[in-house]
């Protein structure tokens, strides 16, 4: 169960940094950047599917 926590917790993290990678890239705006990191995982699922 431990495993799994620390997964979770890592992929939570490595899509808070990639949203926020994208959002700047794309907006160079600190306002979306911070918006799409909590966003996280919504944002890069998105940006996929409808920006790239």
């Amino acid at each position: 169960m431990n495993g799994a926590i620390t997964t979770i917790k890592a992929g939570i993290g490595f899509g808070t940094a990639l949203a926020i990678t994208i959002s700047w890239s794309v907006n160079k705006s600190i306002l979306w950047a911070i918006v799409h990191g909590f966003l996280s995982w919504i944002y890069v699922i998105y940006y996929a599917l409808f920006k790239a």
